[in-house]
């Protein structure tokens, strides 16, 4: 199942550096994290996006700067995508003042509002109906965004799904449901939860329009995404993405992954995402290995210098315990 090489290349040189860049970038960053937290570094529950780099690297080309994205616990890499300085999503799993929600959320709450990433949420599904009701202020507000509500296929057995998903589409909210299918809810198989093995069908008895998508093809992803934002933007209401990936390791640090063979990891690992666009890149002579080698080398320090960052940040106040529990404004989304 190694992937299939594209006749023709859909986007641009640029396009294949940044895309390498990022995505060697949230690899080694998880790659890091998993050491560290071996290393008992930083505690508490902690989920790797290995192997699952081309859903956001697509995503990330497919969205506008302004549109808004919120996801489950395995969130680490979204904020690295969308711009946040790596030191903060570091110094946030370390606990610190200096991370991107203050050292109050962990690994499983990164937030970045100046990236208008809403989460990171630990309850499974519960962000699914925060992702529409973000689309509805904006739809509400007349403003040009939509929204990216991710999920895993366990939280798709969540009862809030079907309900968003008829608010949605009777509203006709902007917001783009994706199903991160990575086979497994912790470690049941999708087999083995449902008799509708394609979770785009999900979608049809609300006449959402659905589709299932290559999530280890960044262009799949890209192009989905495109579709689904246009339709969005002209009032058309929600899409779901059904985007079919695959987590390398386990569902979380502590998870033995007896539930799957090393033959089907294997198969999986034949379609990395990150040495495809490698191989993009020196196919199409657009990088020699030298310069491959020179982005890993300052990825790698750019990593590097965010657990310097995290090891030398300090801890927050105890008072920090009563701050940003309240909203100390009018609510913004009212008009006179």
């Amino acid at each position: 199942m190694a992937k299939k090489k594209l006749n023709k290349l859909p986007h641009s040189e640029a396009v294949y550096r940044k895309w390498y860049k990022d995505m060697y970038l949230m690899r080694k960053f998880e790659e890091k994290c998993g050491q560290l937290y071996i290393q008992q570094k930083f505690g508490g529950f902690c989920h790797l996006y290995i192997g699952q780099e081309a859903v956001l690297s697509g995503m990330q080309e497919a969205i506008k700067p302004t549109d808004r994205v919120i996801t489950a616990y395995r969130d680490h890499a979204h904020p690295l995508v969308l711009g946040t300085d790596p030191k903060a999503v570091m110094a946030e799993l370390y606990g610190k003042i200096t991370g991107c929600s203050k050292g109050k959320g962990g690994s499983m709450h990164m937030f970045d509002k100046d990236k208008n990433l809403f989460g990171g949420h630990g309850i499974v599904g519960g962000q699914i109906g925060l992702g529409a009701g973000i689309a509805f202020a904006d739809k509400y507000r007349n403003e040009d965004h939509v929204t990216v509500c991710f999920m895993g296929d366990g939280a798709s057995r969540q009862g809030i799904l079907h309900e968003t998903f008829n608010m949605s589409m009777n509203w006709k909210l902007p917001v783009i449901f994706i199903i991160e299918n990575n086979q497994y809810a912790m470690g049941t198989s999708v087999e083995r939860t449902t008799n509708v093995h394609d979770l785009s069908k999900m979608g049809a008895s609300y006449d959402m329009p659905s589709e299932t998508v290559d999530g280890m093809s960044p262009e799949a992803v890209c192009d989905a995404i495109k579709r689904a934002a246009k339709r969005g933007r002209k009032g058309e209401g929600p899409t779901l993405l059904n985007i079919e990936t695959y987590r390398y390791k386990g569902h979380s640090m502590s998870d033995p992954q007896k539930y799957r063979t090393k033959d089907e990891v294997s198969t999986f690992q034949d379609q990395d995402p990150v040495k495809y666009v490698r191989g993009v890149l020196l196919d199409q002579n657009w990088m020699t290995e030298a310069q491959l080698k020179s982005v890993e080398k300052k990825v790698k320090e750019v990593i590097e210098e965010a657990v310097k960052f995290a090891e030398e940040s300090p801890k927050p106040d105890a008072s920090e315990l009563y701050k940003d529990v309240y909203v100390q404004e009018d609510y913004p989304f009212v008009k006179d």
